[in-house]
């Protein structure tokens, strides 16, 4: 039986990233590949809707994986968990930015200013830096693509023993589970681009296999929503009052105990609130569950593109931007979706969409 709160909980959470960019890309800090602010002075509701999201939503898309991950091999092979996570993960993230990420490249190199500094470089090493720049939100896909090989070998080498343990945890055990979390953040960080965290979202990936795949432990958090729901809300209070106006993605913020327990306590809240209130489908959420894979793909593309070629200019009001930008992050998504769906080399290159028939039952 299909776990329709996994579907529900991953496409309501990429809402949510579409949403954190749109604040992102006109933030007040202005990162590298951001236009800044739009507005006379930060806009309070949209910083401090980044200090609420960014610790915890990509981690609970990793736990989620993890359980998703569990369901596949239930019923295939390693052989077949490794060759669909390829083609879904991997070609994506590396044939796909060939083939089409490097229109999200020459945006974010031009709103960055890099395209100034590649004038004189040679065209094909130059269309190669611009699709590396054009990788973006792929990083997720390459890291889970990553997690998935290492768990073949983590399987063989426990032969269900770890799970069996897993299965047992208590109540306590659960919520001190942020310690080893915590743990994991401080390691396997690369150094320049952040988000590549195999620490933290390895352990969420295999707490995801090991311990919440099991119904047992679910039925746990649906009994106790409203304590992870308490502990997942105070931990984002205490994570943006303690680090606001700091740069939250970047250490030693992102490795702070206030981040690793609001990572790790949001997303057992989530996952609690899912089980409990989401597990259902209608003609909605099978739409936006069918799409959700290009939503995340294709957003940041035309919110990017839109702070570039009109926000930049200076002429409309912020509020007709933001609205704009909203529109082209979901309206564009999901035309794009549409369209590269139904063209065969494209949808297998970006979307990672095979010639054959997919199983209904695979999960993410």
């Amino acid at each position: 039986m299909r776990k329709h709160y996994l579907d529900n909980v991953r496409w309501m959470i990429q809402v949510l990233v579409v949403l954190y960019h749109l604040f992102y890309i006109y933030g007040a800090r202005h990162y590298p590949g951001t236009l800044g602010m739009i507005t006379s002075t930060p806009f309070i509701p949209g910083e401090v809707f980044q200090y609420a999201v960014f610790p915890w939503f990509m981690t609970a898309l990793f736990i989620v994986a993890g359980i998703s991950s569990k369901l596949y091999l239930d019923n295939h092979s390693a052989k077949e968990f490794i060759k669909s996570r390829t083609t879904r993960l991997l070609v994506p993230s590396t044939i796909g930015v060939l083939v089409f990420g490097w229109v999200q490249g020459y945006v974010s190199m031009q709103l960055s200013g890099a395209d100034l500094d590649t004038s004189a470089v040679p065209a094909p090493i130059r269309f190669l830096i611009q699709c590396l720049s054009g990788t973006g939100v792929l990083w997720f896909l390459q890291v889970l693509w990553v997690l998935s090989l290492v768990l073949i070998p983590v399987r063989a080498l426990e032969k269900g023993r770890l799970r069996k343990l897993g299965g047992k945890a208590n109540l306590i055990v659960i919520i001190l589970m942020a310690l080893p979390v915590w743990g994991a953040a401080q390691i396997l960080n690369t150094p320049v681009i952040v988000v590549y965290r195999f620490g933290l979202y390895g352990i969420a990936f295999l707490l995801g296999y090991f311990i919440f795949s099991h119904d047992e432990i679910i039925d746990k958090l649906k009994r106790f929503w409203w304590l992870f729901a308490g502990l997942g809300v105070a931990s984002v209070v205490a994570f943006t009052v303690l680090n606001f106006g700091e740069s939250y993605p970047d250490a030693p913020v992102n490795r702070t105990w206030s981040f690793c327990f609001c990572s790790y306590f949001m997303s057992i809240a989530v996952l609690s609130l899912g089980a409990k209130f989401l597990d259902f489908r209608n003609v909605f959420t099978a739409w936006m569950s069918k799409r959700s894979f290009g939503l995340y793909v294709f957003h940041y593309l035309g919110i990017s593109s839109v702070a570039l070629f009109i926000a930049s200019k200076g002429i409309l009001p912020a509020w007709l931007i933001y609205i704009i930008s909203v529109a082209a992050g979901f309206g564009g998504s999901f035309l794009i979706n549409e369209v590269f769906s139904r063209i065969p080399f494209i949808r297998w290159a970006v979307l990672g969409i095979s010639g054959k028939k997919v199983n209904k039952n695979v999960k993410g």
